[in-house]
Parts: C-alpha cells; structure tokens; sequence
C-alpha cells in the first residue's frame, strides 16, 4: 500500500471541491448535525488549497478559496429558491468550473 501524498501539481482540484461541497452537504444532511458537514467541506479546501498555490500563486489560491466559501454561503439562500439539490449541484458546478479554468487546466 502506498502511503505518499500525490503531488500538488497532479492534483485534480474541479473533483476535489466536488467532492467537498456535496459531500459536506450530504454529511450534514444525513447525520442531522449541520456543522459535521464542514469536516469534508474543510478537507476538501484544505487539499485543494495546497495544488492551488503549487499550481498557481496565493492570488488564485485566494480567489478560488473565497469563491469556495462563497459558493457554500450562496447555496443556502438558493435552496429556498431552487430546491436543496439544484442549489448544491449549481454552486458546485460553478466553483468546479472555476477551479478547472484558472488552475487545473494550466
């Protein structure tokens, strides 16, 4: 079993904050305590912060990180206009995108 951290540069960081803001979405969901949802929403940015500055500069690790968090915030108020999970899937695919375009594709 290999135990080593995958370089940052070979990080796909448009799946990592997927994962991150579905699955702290899903984690509060399911276990009824909202804030155990930011133990995968933390990790995910956490991970993704790191290829972030490898890939880029701390400017567009900053930029992705408050797009991040923003789209965390967003989601709530979209929820009560959209649905929960359009709202998820929507902010996601945004931050995604962006995460894509300014890091993972360069």
């Amino acid at each position: 079993m290999n135990t080593t951290l995958k370089k940052p540069q070979d990080v796909n960081t448009a799946a990592v904050v997927s994962v991150g803001l579905i699955g702290g979405w899903l984690t509060a969901r399911e276990t009824g305590i909202r804030p155990l949802g930011l133990v995968p929403l933390g990790s995910a940015l956490g991970w993704a912060g790191r290829s972030w500055l490898a890939k880029r500069d701390w400017k567009v690790c900053a930029l992705l990180s408050a797009l991040y968090i923003g789209a965390f915030g967003a989601s709530h108020p979209l929820a009560k206009k959209i649905g929960a999970w359009p709202s998820v899937l929507t902010v996601t695919g945004s931050v995604a995108a962006a995460a894509y375009a300014l890091s993972d594709s360069q």
